[in-house]
């Protein structure tokens, strides 16, 4: 008795040991993890209740709730928060979609797609200001761009693809697809390829044709996978600034807008840091209750 009391005792000792080495690792960088993310959020929430606007500096002061009800009479503010949905929801569709049918094209391909594998990285890993600067520069510039090249030898003629209002936004939501579709199609590829073939097979003989085995097989299989891409793909959208603002800088005028590229230019073009704290912290709002209704519908999907 005495003996099993002293083995119990010695493994309670040994596992407080190991815990407390747990922390030793972990609390510097947790420490790291607060100061560099939750301080400057914190700072971020407290500098959205007063007014701090450097080109009227002798009005700063305590605002309270005032930025954010200065939101609902703001039409910029109303803008730029549509075009965020529309960016997102359009970005995020295109990518679900095209990924899925490169996937399933692919999927039908036996050899190279090692070689499909690697080129379809090659966009993830450039940076998005550099993506933005090339499409600025190479496919969509006036005359000389590849696009216009192409539109030009099919007889539709030359566009100012990022100096018109309504081509701009199209022009920017093509930029994020051809950016990130290489992830979803990545995704699905990987999930195509562990499907149970001989589901396939038995609904072939049954004599199901290709559209009632994707629409009754293939998508509840991948639905898992789906919801995934379409959570990270969300918030990669919601948080998009770099390639937007190098390759239109939010213009012409605020016709590629979005939320996040309006809240930088609030405070760090028209120096009014409080408003547009509260931007940031809308914007920041939006995306956890985003996050927050996809996980739910994640959990309900298993």
């Amino acid at each position: 008795m005495a003996a099993a009391q002293a083995i119990d005792s010695g493994a309670l000792a040994l596992a407080r040991q190991e815990r407390r080495f747990a922390w030793y690792l972990l609390g510097p960088s947790l420490l790291l993890l607060l100061i560099t993310t939750t301080a400057p959020l914190v700072y971020l929430g407290w500098t959205s209740f007063f007014r701090l606007d450097l080109t009227m500096p002798w009005l700063s002061g305590f605002a309270g709730l005032d930025n954010y009800g200065k939101m609902l009479g703001d039409p910029r503010f109303m803008n730029s928060l549509w075009l965020t949905v529309v960016y997102t929801s359009s970005t995020v569709c295109l990518q679900i979609l095209v990924g899925l049918s490169l996937a399933m094209l692919v999927q039908q391909i036996p050899k190279g797609q090692g070689l499909l594998r690697i080129a379809a990285i090659l966009p993830i890993v450039l940076a998005p200001v550099v993506v933005g600067l090339f499409w600025r520069t190479l496919v969509l510039a006036p005359d000389v761009g590849l696009v216009d090249l192409v539109t030009r030898a099919l007889g539709l003629g030359s566009q100012n693809w990022l100096g018109d209002p309504q081509l701009a936004l199209i022009s920017v939501i093509a930029i994020h697809t051809w950016q990130w579709t290489p992830f979803a199609f990545l995704v699905f590829l990987a999930t195509l390829a562990t499907l149970p073939a001989d589901v396939y097979e038995a609904a072939r003989l049954d004599r199901a044709n290709a559209w009632q085995r994707f629409r009754y097989l293939t998508l509840p299989l991948i639905r898992p996978a789906i919801i995934m891409v379409v959570i990270m793909r969300t918030m990669t959208a919601l948080s998009a600034f770099a390639a937007i603002f190098a390759a239109t800088g939010g213009g012409p005028g605020s016709s590629t807008e979005i939320l996040n590229l309006y809240a930088y230019r609030t405070s760090f073009t028209e120096l009014n840091l409080g408003y547009g704290s509260s931007l940031a912290m809308v914007l920041l709002g939006l995306t956890l209750a985003v996050s927050y209704v996809m996980f739910k519908r994640r959990k309900a999907a298993k």
